[in-house]
């Protein structure tokens, strides 16, 4: 697993953004898939999970995620959800101590914050659409209203696709640069003509800064280019594979 130095130094707060390495699927999820949605066989899933929430201090059952639809929809955890009851969300907070909340991804931007002060934490899924309709922004928002701090708050993203990978079409770039023109600076021509290339980990980190959050680091890891450690749903895509294995990004509050 990877860990932000910055988070690390926080007490009471564990948290880690794992690899694919060390779980016992195999083949095109060879080996900590943790995506409950992929087609994996789910008993693997769920040693590979339980392994996630050992390394995190916590039971197999409080290690939570949310059923991901690629919005700005925020879930505030309180208690352990179920597999059925787990709500459709890109991002989850809380101040409950023993409980480690995650998003999973497979070259969107995965997010973990803290304010260690407040006992308040949260972890975002930070794909294109959602950092464009505000998942990071609404996550601070919830935050706060458990009594947390922006100013105070030290957030990390994990291993994210990078620009180099990342091609898009005319409309994708047209869509962003309607919002707000100065969108322009997070692309670069392509090779393809009419596309671009864009920089998404760049682009989060101007949503950061200009939400205000007072400590935020980028830890500089591209999924797509490290096939051997990470998961890339695009590289999969590419490669003509029926699916693709999911990251775990989790954080949680010790006891």
């Amino acid at each position: 697993m990877i860990q932000a130095p910055t988070l690390t130094q926080l007490p009471r707060i564990r948290h880690a953004f794992f690899t694919r390495d060390g779980g016992i699927s195999e083949g095109i999820y060879a080996s900590l898939n943790g995506g409950v949605g992929s087609n994996d066989a789910p008993e693997r899933v769920a040693e590979n999970r339980a392994r996630m929430a050992a390394a995190l201090g916590v039971a197999p059952n409080h290690l939570i995620t949310p059923y991901q639809i690629h919005s700005a929809e925020v879930a505030v955890a309180d208690a352990p959800w179920t597999a059925e009851t787990r709500p459709r969300a890109d991002a989850v907070v809380t101040r409950k101590p023993g409980l480690a909340i995650g998003v999973s991804t497979a070259d969107c931007g995965p997010l973990l914050f803290a304010d260690a002060d407040a006992g308040v934490i949260g972890a975002a899924h930070a794909g294109w659409r959602g950092a464009f309709t505000g998942v990071i922004e609404a996550t601070l928002a919830e935050m706060e209203k458990l009594g947390a701090d922006r100013s105070r708050i030290v957030a990390a993203l994990g291993p994210t696709i990078s620009r180099p990978n990342y091609e898009v079409g005319p409309e994708f770039v047209e869509r962003f640069l309607a919002a707000d023109v100065d969108n322009a600076r997070f692309f670069t021509d392509s090779e393809r003509p009419g596309h671009a290339m864009f920089d998404l980990k760049s682009y989060i980190a101007d949503r950061m800064a200009r939400a205000g959050v007072g400590n935020f680091t980028d830890l500089g890891l591209c999924t797509y280019a490290e096939p051997d450690r990470f998961y890339s749903y695009r590289r999969t895509t590419q490669r003509g594979e029926p699916d693709y294995g999911r990251h775990i990004n989790a954080i949680a509050l010790g006891e």
